[in-house]
């Protein structure tokens, strides 16, 4: 009887660190991109309207320590994102075998998920529509947080191993 391989599961620690720390970045640079040129707001200023969640419009308020708690809120919830990611590799392991198809998916959810649900349920105060920011921000999702979070998914998994 020969040996057969079955894909092993992404690697824990990998798929949730590495993916919540690219997808923080990536995240990060791009609304303190956009709204730097579109309005020239300070950097700062973007990690304290994610303190927002939290404190509410005392964050904007709270100099350099709510920036930072921001960023920290910011890493967890990408750490959050990246988790669930691979919480649904477990669950469904062909996934990592659609990584681009899957992550794109994934990408759209966890922007509705975040616009619709968590933001609205934070202490932020709600902005005003804005075309250009839903365009990059929808994009951004796609791209720059599902896709990565599913790659770095896919980039965990060990070498495949004999199963008996």
């Amino acid at each position: 009887m020969t040996a057969t391989t079955r894909p092993a599961p992404p690697q824990p620690l990998k798929a949730i660190l590495g993916g919540g720390l690219v997808v923080a970045v990536f995240d990060g640079v791009n609304a303190t991109t956009f709204w730097g040129l579109f309005r020239g707001t300070e950097p700062h200023v973007i990690f304290q309207s994610i303190a927002a969640g939290l404190l509410g419009e005392s964050a904007f308020t709270g100099g350099i320590t709510a920036a930072w708690l921001g960023a920290f809120l910011h890493l967890l919830i990408a750490c959050g994102v990246a988790a669930v990611f691979y919480i649904g590799c477990r669950i469904w392991p062909g996934m990592l075998g659609r990584v681009v198809t899957c992550g794109l998916i994934y990408g759209a959810v966890v922007y509705l998920v975040m616009n619709h649900v968590v933001v609205p349920l934070s202490r932020a105060r709600p902005a005003p529509f804005n075309t250009a920011w839903f365009l990059d921000n929808f994009l951004g999702h796609l791209f720059l947080v599902g896709l990565p979070v599913a790659l770095v998914a896919r980039l965990s998994v060990p070498e495949s191993r004999p199963v008996a």
